[in-house]
């Protein structure tokens, strides 16, 4: 019987071999992403992971690394979700290590339930076309309840220009003197969705130190009382970029707070995020989106010609 030792995540030494598990499970599951090294670090160091408690690795009798798993947890609220990720080297897939890491992914979140005094409920996600690891979430007591596309668009293809509302101003976030207005505008945009959780100030200042991040990818439209009204931040990361000998950006986050829907701002801030990839060298864009998102953003994107890739489906069990 195979021989494992779970442990702690060890900090910096520890990201060589995470990297290449997970860049092993992409590969193995033919999905078309890839982590740095620096990613790894800049996600692991995000200031709302508990490095010590929210994220444990599996090694063999060797020292091998052949399982990873993490856990996000949000602030307290009355119903707390903690989001499990995990993945097991494509030679030891038999089930025995993927239930061990989701056994470890429900005691910590009863763990969780207990110090805060609230129902606690358990997320991980899978991708339509995986059925192995669905049958594994399934077998284990998992439900299905959302489902996310997906999508991209060529940018070689011709881009309508965006067209503002009159009195409105797009440009670029004005650096760290401007985050506290953001972070208020992203929360009161993305208040009325599916499992929003707030973002704090502590953690988009963290993204900010991210080396891809790009000013000109970070756009804002103001109202004409100066009011943060909508945002579009996209994203590129050349190093995956260059692994797949590919010119790919993503539209990362874009939304319009309330108050300030239904006057043609979300579309204005796609087209001109749109914009921005292009300028930069991008010939394709890719986004995420819910579904069922309640303000018709799959019907926006596919308005401007994305369309499908695949669907993940996001998976619960009340603990």
């Amino acid at each position: 019987m195979l021989t494992l030792t779970m442990r702690p995540y060890g900090g910096e030494a520890d990201n060589d071999a995470i990297a290449n598990l997970l860049n092993a499970c992409a590969a193995f599951e033919r999905r078309d992403d890839w982590t740095s090294v620096s990613e790894l670090r800049l996600e692991l160091e995000d200031p709302s992971t508990d490095k010590e408690r929210d994220i444990r690795l599996w090694e063999d009798a060797d020292g091998k690394l052949i399982g990873f798993s993490q856990m996000w947890i949000p602030p307290s609220g009355d119903n707390d979700d903690g989001f499990l990720w995990f993945n097991v080297h494509p030679e030891f897939r038999d089930g025995y290590l993927e239930k061990q890491a989701i056994a470890w992914g429900e005691q910590r979140m009863r763990e969780v339930a207990a110090l805060r005094g609230v129902c606690a409920r358990l997320r991980a996600g899978s991708r339509d076309d995986n059925r192995l690891r669905i049958a594994l979430l399934e077998s284990c007591g998992f439900t299905p309840d959302r489902y996310f596309f997906r999508m991209e668009r060529s940018l070689i293809e011709p881009l309508p220009k965006p067209q503002f509302p009159e009195g409105f101003t797009l440009r670029q976030l004005q650096g760290e003197q401007e985050i506290e207005a953001w972070v208020e505008m992203f929360n009161q945009t993305f208040i009325d969705h599916w499992n929003h959780h707030p973002l704090t100030v502590e953690t988009r200042k963290h993204w900010l130190t991210d080396p891809n991040y790009k000013p000109e990818l970070d756009l804002v439209a103001i109202a004409p009382d100066g009011t943060f009204a909508a945002l579009c931040y996209c994203y590129i990361n050349p190093e995956e970029n260059e692994h797949f000998a590919r010119k790919e950006g993503w539209i990362a986050d874009l939304g319009t707070r309330r108050g300030f829907r239904k006057i043609g701002l979300g579309r204005a801030m796609l087209l001109a995020g749109l914009h921005q990839l292009k300028a930069s060298g991008m010939e394709t864009a890719k986004l995420g989106v819910d579904a069922d998102n309640p303000n018709g953003a799959l019907q926006l994107y596919q308005s401007v010609g994305f369309r499908k890739l695949h669907t993940n489906i996001s998976y619960y069990k009340d603990l």
